[in-house]
C-alpha cells in the first residue's frame, strides 16, 4: 500500500533504522491504513486466517458457559457491579455469541452484567457496535485500560477480563544472537534500493524511537549452557507491549479472573532447533510466509506469545496462576461440565465439527494455549 510505505519510509529516514516493534506497529494499527484498520474480514473463509471465533458460535457458548460458572460465585460473594471486559474484540462476533448464551441459558446472571470492550480503534468500533446492535444497553466500550478505570471511579474490578489472539499481534522486538561476539544484537528495517530491508540496530542509528537496544533480561540471563550451543543466527521475539498491557490488566482487577487465549510456547520452547528464525510469521490468503517486509498493510503479522514472560508479569503485580492449558484441555473440560448439567440437549454435526476443529492437535486444540490468572482481594 502506497501512502503506509510512505509513512514508514519518512520515519525511516528521520529515525536511521526503524525498529521492528515501530515497524509492525505501523504494519497493523495504523489509524488510517493498517492491516486492522482495513480488513474487516480477514478472519474466515474469505479472510487470511482461520481464528476460533470463525469456526462458528460453539467456542463463545463454552466460553460463556465457562463465564457463568466464575460470574455465579462473584455474584454470591459480594454485592459490588460485575463486569466481563474483551480485549480486542474485532468485528465483535465472540461477543454476541457469549452474550446470546447468557441471555438465553442465565437471564438472571445476564440482567445486571455489563461487558465492556477495549477497543482504541474508532473503525473498529463502529463494526463492534453494528455486531452487538441489539445487546445495545449491556455493552460499553473504552479506549484504553485506563478509561475502564475511570469508569470504576478507580476502584477495582470484579468479574472476568479476557483476551482471544490479541496478545500475538502486539508489536514484539526481534534479536538475534552473535555466537561469534557472544552477544544479543536487535533487528530493525532499513531502506534499500527503495526497499524495506532487515538492518541491524546500532545505538547511533536510531533516534527519537522507543527501542530494545539493550537485550531484556529474559535473553541476559539464560544459562551458560544453551548460549554455548546456540546457533550463530538464533533469533528471537520479546514483546514488552504484551507484558506491559497484561501487568496494566491486572491492576485493574480486584476479585476474578484474566485470561488470554493465544499461541506461544513458555520460554524454554522457545529455544528449539525447527525455530532458528523464530515465531513472526506473516499471512495473506491463509498462506504463511517469513517475508514480513512486502505488502505492507495487506498481510497480517503475529509472532508467538512467550506465556513464561506474560505468567510472570502478572504475578509480580499480585495475581496468581490459576491454569496454564492447552486449547484442548480448557474447552474439553468446559465439555463435560456442560454434558453433566444437559446445558446442549442438541448435539448436532455442527457442533462435533467445530469441536473437532476447536480441540484437534493437527487443527486448533494444540497451538492454542489458555492462562488464566486470578486476584481475590477486596
Amino acid at each position: 500500500m502506497k501512502t503506509l510505505n510512505t509513512i514508514i519510509r519518512r520515519e525511516i529516514a528521520a529515525s536511521g533504522v526503524l525498529s521492528f516493534a515501530r515497524f509492525m506497529e505501523l504494519a497493523l494499527y495504523c489509524p488510517v491504513y493498517g492491516y486492522y484498520e482495513t480488513k474487516k474480514d480477514n478472519p474466515g473463509q474469505r479472510g487470511d486466517f482461520f481464528t476460533s471465533v470463525s469456526i462458528g458460535k460453539l467456542f463463545g457458548q463454552l466460553l460463556a458457559f465457562q463465564f457463568a460458572e466464575w460470574l455465579k460465585a462473584e455474584t454470591r460473594s459480594q454485592k459490588s457491579e460485575v463486569r466481563i471486559v474483551e480485549a480486542g474484540a474485532h468485528d465483535g462476533r465472540l461477543a454476541k455469541d457469549i452474550l446470546a448464551w447468557l441471555q438465553l441459558k442465565h437471564p438472571k446472571l445476564y440482567e445486571p452484567i455489563e461487558y465492556c470492550i477495549i477497543e482504541p480503534s474508532i473503525r473498529r468500533r463502529e463494526w463492534q457496535q453494528e455486531v452487538l446492535r441489539e445487546f445495545a444497553p449491556r455493552v460499553c466500550w473504552f479506549t484504553d485500560i485506563e478509561g475502564l478505570k475511570l469508569k470504576t471511579r478507580n476502584s477495582k474490578l470484579s468479574g472476568i477480563i479476557f483476551s482471544n489472539e490479541l496478545l500475538d499481534a502486539m508489536p514484539v522486538h526481534r534479536f538475534s544472537w552473535d555466537a561469534k561476539n557472544k552477544k544479543w544484537f536487535e533487528w530493525g528495517v532499513g531502506l534499500e534500493g527503495g526497499k524495506f530491508v532487515w538492518a541491524k540496530i546500532r545505538k547511533s542509528e536510531i533516534r527519537g524511537q522507543k527501542s530494545e537496544l539493550n537485550p531484556p533480561s529474559v535473553l541476559r540471563h539464560l544459562p551458560s549452557v544453551l548460549l554455548a550451543v546456540l546457533p550463530d543466527g538464533y533469533t528471537i521475539e520479546i514483546s514488552p507491549a504484551a507484558e506491559n498491557w497484561w501487568r496494566e490488566a491486572a491492576s485493574v482487577l480486584g476479585r476474578g479472573r484474566l485470561m488470554t487465549i493465544d499461541y506461544g510456547f513458555t520460554t524454554n520452547e522457545m529455544f528449539s532447533p525447527s525455530r532458528m528464525s523464530g515465531t513472526l510469521r506473516a499471512y495473506f490468503r491463509h498462506h504463511a510466509s517469513t517475508d514480513l517486509l512486502t505488502n505492507v498493510g495487506e498481510q497480517d503479522i503475529t509472532a508467538h506469545v512467550n506465556f513464561s514472560a506474560i505468567q510472570t508479569a502478572g504475578e509480580s503485580v499480585g495475581l496468581t496462576t490459576e491454569s496454564f492449558l492447552t486449547q484442548n484441555q480448557f474447552l474439553t473440560g468446559i465439555l463435560g461440565k456442560t454434558l453433566k448439567d444437559g446445558t446442549f440437549s442438541k448435539w448436532d454435526v455442527d457442533r462435533t465439527r467445530q469441536f473437532q476443529t476447536l480441540t484437534h492437535p493437527d487443527h486448533l486444540g494444540r497451538a492454542f494455549r489458555v492462562l488464566i490468572q486470578s486476584c481475590c482481594s477486596s
